[in-house]
């Protein structure tokens, strides 16, 4: 007999985890529902559509896949995740009246985590979704440990690259204005050379913890994008509003007051900013926003620095 006792601390573990159940069976639907959603959110469609659908608009951690389904079967539905770099990483565990090895290797080697037979055994289901988020937890973790600097302690540049190109992905989708800025430490190698590497390091990191603090919106970021620059993406965003965001930020680390007397611009650490926006002329593609962001930039250090500059 399945072990119940230790299935209640699922609730405490993953208690964000969304679920999605698929299945063209009402009865299904609602079986598995049940047993799921005393420790997780659950959501259900009842096609392969639907389905796709609904992960579309949802962050689904776990999907229960039916494979037998009108119009687009279990198999289709999966090939479509695994092609997409947006779903690609979603465990799939096979729900199917086919006890067959064949069928249940098909799955596997698609890509589907597990393979359940029905009828099935709703203690058996809970154990499986369980060592499947345990799975994921897991990845997700080593996931976000290679995509943090381990300096500064905030997103790398491997992040920024691939997270700029999502938002861009998602602002040409909803025809939404995103933003970003190039931000570099003004005379940071005076610094290093005078204090030190050892104090050089401890600046990167109060700036780089300031430009976190100031960047918690919804899907706006901040990452190291190299050396003594950082990089901040916010969308949406228009320009006007990222150019007062990036003002913000300067006068952040203005006031930080990190002593730098072999500074020519001012007595303490600043940061020169480049702004750009998805909407100035000549900007269609993620490698030229970044284009403009760094002109800007260049505008910036080029009239004194300590200021925020937009190439247009």
């Amino acid at each position: 007999m399945i072990e119940m006792v230790k299935l209640d601390n699922i609730g405490e573990q993953m208690e964000r985890a969304l679920i999605l159940v698929v299945d063209d069976d009402p009865l299904n639907l609602v079986v598995l529902k049940q047993t799921l959603q005393k420790y997780y959110r659950v959501l259900s469609a009842s096609n392969g559509q639907e389905a796709l659908d609904v992960v579309s608009s949802n962050t689904i951690d776990l999907i229960l896949l039916d494979i037998k389904m009108p119009k687009m079967d279990g198999y289709q539905v999966l090939k479509k995740l695994k092609n997409s770099p947006q779903t690609q990483s979603i465990p799939v565990i096979f729900i199917s009246a086919n006890d067959s090895h064949a069928d249940e290797a098909k799955g596997l080697e698609m890509g589907a985590m597990d393979y359940i037979t029905k009828p099935f055994s709703p203690p058996i289901v809970l154990v499986r979704v369980k060592n499947q988020l345990t799975i994921k937890q897991k990845n997700d973790l080593l996931e976000k440990l290679v995509s943090i600097d381990g300096l500064t302690e905030i997103n790398n540049r491997r992040f920024f690259d691939e997270n700029i190109t999502k938002e861009w992905r998602r602002a040409s989708r909803s025809g939404e204005e995103m933003s970003m800025l190039l931000i570099d430490i003004d005379h940071f190698k005076l610094f290093n050379d005078n204090y030190g590497h050892r104090a050089g390091d401890e600046c990167l990191k109060m700036v780089a913890s300031t430009l976190k603090s100031l960047c918690q919106r919804g899907s706006d970021f901040v990452a190291r994008y190299g050396g003594e620059e950082f990089a901040a993406v916010f969308s949406p965003c228009h320009l006007d509003d990222a150019i007062k965001q990036a003002e913000r930020l300067q006068k952040a680390v203005y006031d930080l007051s990190i002593p730098h007397k072999f500074s020519s611009t001012a007595s303490v650490v600043t940061i020169s900013i480049g702004v750009a926006s998805s909407n100035l002329n000549g900007v269609n593609s993620v490698e030229s926003l970044i284009e403009m962001a760094d002109k800007g930039l260049y505008l910036a250090k080029d009239s004194g620095r300590n200021q925020v500059k937009s190439y247009t």
